[in-house]
């Protein structure tokens, strides 16, 4: 008689084991692993041969003609451009974010506009109730669009009532947590009913051609939370990013099947919901009417986009013998070590002594490593009181033997520096095909830098 094969499913990361064990031997996390029963193993299945027996497939060649994915316009410029260009049907898009970050809000929007375009579109709300949507809808001015909503967690539901009629543009499930597969054993959100949901909502939209997007909650640290396949089994991944202190959002593409995982779309939280933001260096920079210490801006580069942003540094000197901090917000604190020892090594100049503080104006996160000139620059004038002029940018990679080195896209940095009234920029070396108008200053070395800003011949 065949025996039920039983399995442990680690609830954190999804690893299989055939025995219980405290803890998980892949991810090292602590009494996770919960016990599944699978299908029954009979003689036959273990000495069945999978060779023979199958559909034969249809094999195409690498260079036979293929068509463009046709895309459906948000009617959000900002999501659009995270995306790649608009949602492509038959796609499954998994967004994650921190709790009230503005998910629901964004998707709401984008929903409301697609239906208001003549798009059928459909939202499935297993968090609320559909009265609590609705209300969200009028708060946010879209209360006329004509959305199909519903409150559901089951799988089997959503499904049968998608499939009796003309099947959406567009389906939003909010969150992909809260589905639950009759087919599976366990509560919802386990391994096994995340994996399981979002599979049979993944295949609905590859059969029937709509645009799947599933949203996910993320864990303290920030990444999606359920199975790690999850992100695998999905076209696109976006993250939700933002401090909810402060007024902006970015949308950043982890993945994307469909287009390049360099773009990020820029928003603003508002009493009407989020607003796009086609300028987003405006929020990143400061007044600088007077030159002040410490203080340099940057010209970051997210896909396509450049955004300028305001680095700031502090140093603090210590009487003798206390042991000096260094804190960093913003940046990587590994790259300000690297840039203190080079400017230490290489310059001549002594932080041992003192407290070092980086921070990144508005919250922003850079990880740009052109950014490591624009901290020199700024530690170097904290160090000795010189104020970089407030008409300069700078941007350069550091070398661990004191040599910049250029950046990519130097041009398109410098033309954005341009439009918003710079005249002046700290660069490695030459730039070629620069068009931007500014007065450039080229350096090769950061010995040679650091002792223009300091005035040393």
């Amino acid at each position: 008689m065949a025996k039920p094969q039983k399995r442990y499913v680690c609830q954190a990361c999804g690893s299989v084991a055939n025995r219980w064990a405290g803890q998980c031997a892949d991810c090292a996390e602590w009494n996770t692993l919960v016990e599944e029963v699978g299908g029954t193993v009979t003689p036959f299945q273990a000495k069945h041969n999978l060779q023979s027996g199958g559909r034969a497939m249809t094999m195409v060649g690498l260079d036979a003609e293929i068509t463009l994915p046709e895309r459906m316009a948000s009617g959000i410029a900002e999501l659009d451009r995270a995306l790649g260009g608009g949602f492509v049907e038959g796609s499954a898009t998994l967004i994650g974010g921190d709790p009230g970050i503005g998910k629901s809000t964004l998707l709401l929007q984008a929903a409301a506009k697609m239906a208001l375009a003549g798009l059928p579109v459909a939202y499935v709300s297993g968090e609320e109730a559909v009265d609590q949507v609705r209300l969200r809808a009028r708060r946010l001015g879209l209360g006329h669009s004509p959305v199909q909503l519903a409150a559901a967690t089951s799988t089997r539901d959503i499904l049968t009532t998608l499939g009796q009629g003309r099947p959406p543009a567009l389906l939003v499930i909010d969150s992909i947590q809260t589905m639950h597969s009759d087919l599976i054993e366990g509560a919802p959100g386990t391994v096994s009913q995340v994996r399981a949901s979002a599979q049979e909502l993944i295949r609905f939209a590859k059969e029937r051609g709509t645009a799947v997007v599933l949203v996910g909650h993320v864990t303290k640290d920030g990444s999606i939370a359920g199975p790690r396949v999850l992100e695998h089994m999905v076209d696109t991944v976006l993250s939700f990013e933002g401090e909810r202190s402060h007024q902006y959002r970015i949308l950043r593409a982890i993945k994307n099947r469909f287009g390049g995982t360099d773009e990020i779309g820029v928003f603003a939280m508002v009493a009407e919901g989020l607003a796009e933001v086609s300028n987003p260096s405006a929020l990143f920079l400061t007044q600088r009417d007077e030159g002040v210490t410490g203080t340099v801006v940057f010209p970051a580069l997210e896909g396509t986009r450049p955004v300028l942003v305001e680095i700031q540094a502090l140093v603090v000197r210590l009487a003798s013998g206390a042991t000096p901090r260094r804190a960093v917000v913003g940046w990587d604190s590994g790259r300000l070590a690297m840039v203190l020892a080079v400017l230490e090594a290489r310059c001549g100049l002594s932080f041992s002594s003192s407290e070092v503080y980086l921070n990144i104006a508005g919250g922003y996160r850079v990880q740009d490593p052109a950014a490591d000139l624009a901290v020199a620059a700024a530690l170097v004038s904290a160090l000795s009181e010189r104020p970089v002029p407030s008409d300069a940018v700078a941007f350069g990679e550091i070398a661990l033997s004191g040599e910049i080195r250029p950046v990519a896209h130097g041009p398109l940095r410098l033309k954005e520096a341009g439009k918003l009234g710079f005249e002046r920029a700290l660069v490695p070396g030459a730039i070629a095909g620069d068009k931007s108008g500014l007065t450039l200053s080229g350096f090769r070395t950061l010995g040679a830098f650091v002792d223009h800003m300091l005035g040393r011949g």
